[in-house]
């Protein structure tokens, strides 16, 4: 709701769009909010429902599930809060320099803000807001992080923890984003040059050629640098892949099943 009332403020062509889960009950009833505050603002309205598929992992689920219908173009509220609570959760699931950078500003326009802040704009214009309850299920390990870890964080340390970690995603985005390009300009297929590569643009040149939907982890990124060193004859990735070397050749095939 902040984010609408800035956008539009700032004279940008706005759509609101509302995404129904279908989680929990009376979450239909919120797209009217959202409505309504979009012709509040002059700007236009946009309601889907998805369906989440089972399986475990509900929020990254809803998640896959909500920005499928919001579009690559979107943009959305998160704050430095949200920002450092996820490069801490990146941290925690031995995310490299990629995940410690965190989100991006260009589609979160927001990561200078604090999430008080948010709040207190919409007190202040009066916007009926709604509030999660899933927020706080201490089930969802974003929220443990949020409520537990962050706060006790920040006791040890005796200071506010969001605006430092916040920057230091910013340093180690703009880190990564360096290496990302001087690795592109690595043939991953040519065994020779990989092998001959520093390990850590080696390793990105890798992950990004066996990147389909998700990265590949780090034990698959070191068992196609050994295939190329010419320490293996062929390795499998983690989904299933198949890779080999032929006249110092790198290449990957779906491993036959069985």
């Amino acid at each position: 709701m902040a984010l609408l009332a800035l956008a539009s403020a700032a004279g940008c062509l706005v759509t609101a769009v509302h995404v129904d889960h279908g989680l929990r009950d009376g979450s239909a009833s919120e797209a009217e909010i959202v409505e309504t505050a979009a012709r509040r603002f002059g700007a236009h309205f946009r309601g889907a429902t998805v369906q989440v598929p089972a399986g475990p992992n509900l929020e990254a689920r809803a998640r896959a599930a909500r920005y499928a219908v919001l579009g690559p173009d979107a943009l959305t509220g998160h704050t430095a809060d949200d920002q450092a609570e996820t490069m801490l959760l990146n941290l925690l699931r031995g995310g490299a320099l990629n995940g410690l950078g965190g989100m991006r500003p260009h589609r979160h326009p927001l990561l200078g803000v604090r999430r008080h802040e948010t709040h207190e704009l919409c007190e202040a214009l009066h916007i009926d807001v709604v509030d999660d309850p899933s927020n706080r299920l201490p089930v969802h390990l974003r929220n443990r992080v949020r409520s537990e870890l962050l706060p006790l964080m920040e006791a040890l340390a005796r200071r506010d923890l969001t605006p430092i970690l916040a920057r230091q995603a910013d340093v180690w985005r703009d880190d990564a984003d360096l290496l990302d390009a001087l690795a592109a300009e690595i043939d991953p297929t040519d065994a020779i040059a990989l092998a001959a590569a520093p390990v850590a643009l080696a390793r990105r040149a890798v992950r990004t050629w066996l990147t389909l939907e998700h990265p590949p982890d780090l034990a698959t990124v070191e068992r196609v640098l050994a295939v190329a060193r010419g320490e293996a004859a062929g390795c499998e990735t983690s989904d299933g892949r198949r890779i080999t070397r032929h006249r110092q050749r790198l290449s990957q095939d779906r491993a036959p099943l069985g």
